[in-house]
């Protein structure tokens, strides 16, 4: 079936349940929201009818709670880190692009982050400061935003007492 680009089908706001993987994955998704832009309300799932064959009936994006998306829809997947990879990055396109900014940022380096795999876990990865001593770093696991994983700077001065300055 072809529609036409002009005229888009409005999405169809997925209920709980329909897809148990990406609802879990959403919900860890928001928490770090929650951290990040308390202000905004949490992310949902909307579906849209399949352009194409190849797109079966329906693709399913991340999206605002008023409907709008941005970005490629979520594509199966048989386990809970790949749809929680997937949704992050799903939720961190629509977001950006809607509010024109990073998201999520790194609170040590004001820099936006991306998802890596940090020994199993999907994480929020940031490329740290230009400087020698302020390295690349996991800075949480996707729905952890609220634990700070520090990096570790070894050539940091220390004060007498041992600790960092």
């Amino acid at each position: 079936m072809h529609r036409s680009p002009f005229h888009p089908p409005e999405p169809r706001f997925v209920t709980a349940g329909e897809h148990p993987l990406w609802d879990e994955a959403l919900t860890a998704v928001n928490r770090d929201l929650a951290v990040t832009l308390p202000e905004r309300q949490p992310l949902c799932l909307v579906a849209y009818p399949g352009f194409e064959e190849d797109d079966g009936p329906e693709r399913v994006h991340v999206a605002f709670a008023d409907g709008y998306s941005h970005g490629n829809s979520l594509w199966p997947t048989a386990s809970a880190a790949g749809a929680l990879r997937a949704v992050a990055e799903a939720a961190q396109e629509t977001v950006s692009e809607r509010l024109w900014q990073a998201w999520p940022v790194c609170t040590l380096h004001g820099l936006g982050m991306h998802v890596t795999e940090d020994p199993g876990r999907p994480s929020w990865w940031c490329a740290g400061g230009s400087r020698p001593g302020d390295p690349a770093h996991v800075r949480a696991a996707i729905g952890e935003m609220d634990t700070v994983h520090r990096p570790r700077r070894p050539n940091r001065k220390r004060r007498k007492d041992g600790r960092p300055r």
